[in-house]
């Protein structure tokens, strides 16, 4: 595995009004990892990838991305630079066909080759958007609409995925195909950081891993050592 470092966050600080939800998080990912955040409801963990998304603004904290600053950057700099985010409850254009919500994916780029190219790739990784292609994005089901967002982030190319939640409202069946898709895109090089209630699979599929309690990161390690560890046990893994 690389070791270059590719996303650095440093004393991260995040206030919603007077809650201060994140408090002093570090934490960094390398190139071609999959890092995995896991905590309960509140604890800081979407708040943190809003914050690398440059959808919040930390106060104070600063933001590395392949060694250069990127703290206060807009969002849709951020995007162009390759770290793109899949949001949590999917959010795709409801009224827009499966084919349509790729190209808005691909809204960075003007070559219209190009773009089919990646649709095509699209339909590839994912067959049965092939076959809804016409179909508007609201009539999808709930693991058809996850595809599609996942999909949709996958037209910008990116260096980094940020995965909120992708197992939310699933069948477990289909838990287990989102989480084979995760992987598969990392295989093919891009890096990952997901964002997961579901401790148990994020953890087996997860390289290394950080548990977030109210804003605070309380213990790190390997994907492996975390799923054995006594206290992630009891708090996470249900004993």
């Amino acid at each position: 595995m690389k070791t270059n470092q590719m996303l650095e966050v440093k004393d991260l600080h995040v206030y919603y009004g007077a809650i201060h939800a994140l408090k002093g998080i570090s934490f960094h990912l390398n190139e071609g990892e999959i890092v995995a955040l896991i905590g309960t409801n509140g604890a800081g963990k979407s708040t943190t990838l809003n914050s690398v998304s440059g959808l919040l603004t930390p106060q104070p904290g600063q933001l590395f991305f392949g060694g250069k600053e990127i703290t206060n950057t807009p969002p849709q700099d951020v995007v162009k630079m390759g770290i793109v985010q899949v949001p949590e409850g999917r959010k795709i254009f409801a009224r827009m066909t499966v084919r349509e919500n790729l190209e808005m994916g691909a809204y960075v780029f003007n070559d219209r080759d190009h773009i089919e190219a990646d649709v095509q790739h699209a339909f590839e990784m994912f067959p049965r958007l092939r076959e809804r292609q016409k179909q508007l994005g609201g009539t999808l089901s709930g693991g058809e609409q996850q595809m599609l967002a996942m999909a949709r982030a996958l037209m910008t190319r990116p260096r980094l995925l940020l995965m909120d939640e992708p197992s939310m409202g699933l069948a477990p069946i289909l838990v287990e195909q989102v989480f084979e898709i995760i992987q598969e895109i990392n295989s093919k090089g891009t890096t990952v950081l997901l964002v997961e209630q579901n401790a148990q699979m994020a953890l087996s599929i997860a390289d290394r891993a950080y548990v977030l309690e109210t804003g605070k990161i309380v213990l790190e390690g390997t994907g492996q050592e975390l799923l054995t560890n006594p206290q992630v046990k009891e708090a996470y893994l249900g004993g």
